[in-house]
This record gives structure tokens, C-alpha cells and sequence, in this order.
């Protein structure tokens, strides 16, 4: 996957006179400002701004124009219910789930005297957080081309841990585009914008989402169903030579009685991580003991023969 360039921006103090002085670097000296933003990060807040100023008060109680204009947008063939007209508005109705790394929320985008549709919007954190979550091994493979920007990322400086941010929220949004488009069960990913995404919601229309695998309790046809499903899901991630890297029941939710893949910045290039036969094999031993632990037999649950399937779909076994 390719990766935003952004720039680095740090700085440090004079420990004689308290002032702000220029940390100089090998490729020259960097600005004076810490914490700068990524430039998708300052083109939204920008956007807020412009609509704070023009509107004093939205159509409908909505939060926000709608920010379809300046997001990447999600593959063709564009699903019917995606709403694109500029003249739309989104509606904030509340957290879905909280994370470590993101939250998600509930958000209502219409075009006024229309009921419009429910979206989910997964907000990643940046500066409120020092880590992100076993980050390390996930980033492997992924090289940003500037040397400051590694720095920053490796010293979890403001602006790297906002570039970390980023990547993840553009890891998932290519992820899902690219899963979306060869038929995987993944909620359609409407747009991206900045640290926000937008996609597919998972549930009622009355807002319910739908529930976790972790949640169910399936009869043992419906679990035998359910197996079968999940396997094909990881087989056909193998084939495109990835793995989801941190797969288990809380991350799978099941609508309309199909099994949904969720949560997948972290994905792992089998071939480019150097611990992606380990992520895989990780991946498969908390899906085969949750579903052991259920009620499935250990010959149908077995990971070794899982493990050597996909690594076979996937061209390295």
C-alpha cells in the first residue's frame, strides 16, 4: 500500500533563556511550531471553520455539510443508497462503540425533506492517545519516504502519532475499498476524510446495530453455518495475500444472517510483514477457539489445517 506524504514539524526549548529554538536535523532545520496538523487534518478543520462562519444554524438541527466533496471516495460500483448531492447534511445521534485507537457513531446524512441514511463513522484518535495498539509489528511494511516522518512516528511526537492516525484510517479505507470490490463481506466504505471514515451501516433502521459475533449464543447448525462462513471470509483475504491481523468474535458482526468483517486497519501483508504468517496463524486460533469453545468439534476447528489452507490460497504455503 502506498502511504500520504505529510511534513514533520517539531521543535524544542532553550534550557538557558525558555524560548523556542529550531531542533536542526541532518535534511535541514525544522520549523518552530510542535504539533502541527497532517494536511488532511487541516483541510477539515479548515471545512468547520468555513461553516461556522457562512451558517449560523443548519437546516434539520444537522451538525455539518456534508463532506463528500473533499473525501476520497469509496469503489465503483457505487452502492444506490450512497448520497452524494452537496447540498446534504449530517447528524450526529450518538456513539456506537468505543475504542482504543477509534471511536464510532452513529450519523444520519439526508438531503433536507428526505430521510436519508444511516452511516456509521469511525473517528480515529490521535493526540489524545501516546501508543496506538501493538503498532510495532502492524506497521512493518509500511515505509513513509520521509525520514522525518519515521522519527516522528518511532518518538510518538504530536504530529506522528496524528501521521499514525492517518495511516491507520487510510490502511482501512483501502482495505475495505479494495476487499469491497472483490465481493468480501465488509461494510461498503462510503468515504474518507481526513481521520474520519464513513461506511456501511451494520444494522436496523431504528439505529440498533447489528450484533457481535461474541454476542451470540448459535444453535449448532446456525455455528456449523456461521464456521463455514468465517473461514471463507479469511480464505478469501488469503487469496489477496493478507490477513486480517487481529480477527476475533468482537470484530465479526452478524446481519441479516451473514457473517461481517469489521476493524481492519491493522491488515497484514502476508508476504511484506515479516510476522504475517504469525498474524495469520494468530488470527486463526482465537476464531477456532471461539468456536470450539461453543460447541464445534476440534476436528472441524482444527487451526494447523486451517493455518495450512490459507497459507496455501495465499501462494506461501
Amino acid at each position: 500500500m502506498r502511504w500520504h506524504d505529510y511534513e514533520d514539524f517539531s521543535d524544542s526549548f532553550d534550557d538557558r533563556s525558555g524560548r523556542r529554538s529550531r531542533r536542526r536535523y541532518a535534511d535541514g532545520p525544522a520549523p518552530a511550531r510542535r504539533g502541527r496538523l497532517t494536511e488532511g487534518e487541516r483541510v477539515r478543520l479548515a471545512k468547520l471553520r468555513e461553516d461556522a462562519y457562512t451558517e449560523t444554524e443548519l437546516p434539520d438541527g444537522a451538525d455539518r455539510w456534508t463532506t463528500w466533496d473533499d473525501a476520497d471516495h469509496g469503489p465503483h460500483p457505487r452502492p444506490d443508497w450512497v448520497i452524494t448531492g452537496l447540498g446534504a447534511l449530517d447528524t450526529d445521534l450518538g456513539v456506537l462503540k468505543t475504542g482504543k485507537e477509534a471511536d464510532v457513531h452513529l450519523v444520519r446524512r439526508h438531503v433536507p425533506g428526505s430521510d436519508g441514511v444511516l452511516l456509521a463513522a469511525k473517528r480515529y484518535r490521535s493526540d489524545e492517545h501516546k501508543l496506538f495498539h501493538r503498532d510495532a509489528g502492524y506497521l512493518e511494511g509500511r515505509r513513509l519516504r520521509r525520514s522525518r516522518e519515521m522519527r516522528a512516528i518511532a518518538g510518538r511526537t504530536t504530529f506522528g502519532r496524528n501521521l499514525i492516525a492517518e495511516q491507520w484510517a487510510a490502511a482501512e479505507f483501502a482495505a475495505l475499498s479494495r476487499l469491497w470490490t472483490i465481493g468480501a463481506p465488509v461494510p461498503y466504505p462510503v468515504q474518507r476524510h481526513g481521520t474520519e471514515l464513513l461506511l456501511e451501516f451494520l444494522g436496523e433502521p431504528d439505529g440498533t446495530a447489528a450484533p457481535r459475533l461474541a454476542q451470540l449464543r448459535p444453535d449448532p447448525g446456525e455455528l456449523a453455518d456461521l464456521w463455514e462462513q468465517a473461514t471463507a471470509a479469511l480464505e478469501l483475504l488469503a487469496t489477496q495475500g493478507l490477513a486480517h491481523g487481529d480477527l476475533s468474535a468482537y470484530n465479526l458482526l452478524v446481519h441479516e444472517d451473514h457473517l461481517m468483517v469489521i476493524d481492519l486497519p491493522q491488515v497484514v501483508d502476508l508476504i511484506a510483514n515479516p510476522g504475517g504468517r504469525e498474524f495469520l496463524a494468530r488470527d486463526v486460533a482465537n476464531l477456532a477457539g471461539w468456536f470450539h469453545s461453543r460447541g464445534l468439534p476440534a476436528d472441524v476447528t482444527a487451526a494447523e489445517d486451517l493455518v495450512s489452507r490459507l497459507t496455501l490460497a495465499a501462494g506461501i504455503g
